[in-house]
């Protein structure tokens, strides 16, 4: 029953997550529940991710060092960008204005603001998985600032300026992930 119950939690969660839902992401609130709901979330991104990497890494006839190796990077990879850009999301809250969430409060909303990455493993479509993975990421940062602005009771103006300024370094650390799993497989093929 209680997996039951908390399969219910996670796909309520994504749903509202995913539609934007201001008030859903104001309601976040720290307990011990959500921060597990949270950081599922990622760690489903993460995984997600890593199939879709994986599965390009197949068909480029990865070795198996190389599979494991790329799968393992993607994950923390996804997983360390949360991480980080809670963390100068938090930073540039502070700078721009006194804010009152700490930095575990503010996972929780950006935990929950990674839902559309959970769909990453869309990625492998042919011909579409770099349009989808772009897609995917706008709507992660549309989300984010939706977390933001609720979160931080700030405008979106504001909210927008804090989470822009570390959505491309995680952009960038994503692609540099990619192209390092593709030359690993040059070097080993």
């Amino acid at each position: 029953m209680s997996s039951n119950k908390s399969r219910h939690g996670l796909c309520h969660t994504l749903r509202y997550a995913l539609a934007l839902n201001g008030d859903f992401y104001e309601n976040a609130r720290n307990t011990q529940r959500n921060q597990r709901l949270a950081l599922s979330i990622v760690i489903l991104a993460a995984i997600s991710h890593a199939i879709g990497s994986g599965v390009i890494l197949l068909i480029n006839r990865a070795t198996v060092f190389v599979l494991l190796t790329g799968l393992l990077i993607d994950a923390i990879a996804i997983v360390a960008g949360y991480y980080f850009w809670t963390f100068t999301i938090l930073k540039i809250g502070q700078w721009l204005k006194p804010i009152d969430p700490t930095y575990d409060e503010l996972l929780i909303p950006i935990g929950f603001a990674y839902a559309p990455q959970v769909l990453n493993f869309l990625t492998l479509i042919p011909l579409l998985g770099r349009p989808i993975e772009l897609i995917l990421a706008l709507w992660s940062l549309l989300a984010v600032i939706v977390a933001v602005r609720q979160g931080l009771d700030i405008t979106t103006q504001r909210a927008t300026f804090i989470c822009l300024v570390g959505w491309p370094l995680i952009q960038i650390a994503i692609g540099f992930v990619q192209v390092l799993e593709q030359q690993l497989v040059r070097w080993t093929s």
